[in-house]
């Protein structure tokens, strides 16, 4: 029983390897820009070992694995056009009649959507904290947090790089880029806790009993 457990636990990581490197070899085979790529790519590529280190000791949901997989190929496809440049921005730009590719925006809104659901599991499952408004605002909080730090990195790249960090920033002439990101973060983490949590909360309780079971 504890095997075929183990072997539960192994098959989403293993998917979501396989998916990941399909994808990362499609989008590095003649990126844009090779720098851009590497440095949007950068966090699936930190991710990925942490997930197979713990995929047995501290296995996520399926939720949690299912969105940290979609949030990865939307890095992967903004590092291979660069975010102002990605083919299906350009289509929903048209179709809303939009001044700019929209495809940065989305991916900001990932930002705070996917980890707001892995932020919760932690703090449910290592804080012992329990579901609800303020842990849903902590959450939100957090993701915030995290955006802004993540803004901060691409001020670093910009003094470092100068031009160099243009493809990487996105900011298609806005002055107000930084704040529009840090607010579609906002947004997908409000979204993410308002309309995942009954569902990410019955994939805890599961999870919690596969663990009981194999213990």
């Amino acid at each position: 029983m504890a095997g075929r457990n183990r072997s539960r636990n192994d098959l989403p990581v293993m998917l979501l390897t396989i998916g990941w490197g399909v994808a990362l070899l499609a989008s590095g085979w003649q990126p844009y820009d090779r720098t851009t790529w590497w440095m949007e790519v950068a966090p699936a590529l930190c991710v990925l070992p942490i997930l197979w280190g713990t995929k047995r000791r501290f296995p996520l949901t399926t939720l949690a694995l299912l969105l940290i997989f979609l949030h990865g190929l939307v890095l992967m496809m903004g590092g291979a056009y660069t975010y102002a440049k990605v083919p299906v921005g350009f289509e929903v730009q048209h179709w809303l009649g939009l001044t700019r590719n929209p495809y940065d925006r989305f991916g900001h809104l990932m930002q705070g959507f996917v980890p707001a659901i892995v932020l919760r599991e932690l703090l449910i499952r290592l804080g012992g904290l329990r579901s609800g408004h303020l842990l849903n605002t902590l959450v939100v909080a957090c993701c915030l947090a995290v955006s802004a730090s993540y803004e901060l990195i691409e001020f670093a790249a910009a003094m470092a790089l100068g031009q160099g960090a243009d493809e990487f920033l996105g900011t298609q002439g806005d002055v107000w880029d930084t704040q529009w990101d840090m607010l579609m973060c906002l947004v997908g983490a409000v979204f993410a806790t308002a309309l995942l949590s009954g569902v990410h909360d019955r994939r805890l309780a599961g999870l919690t009993r596969s663990i009981g079971d194999e213990l």
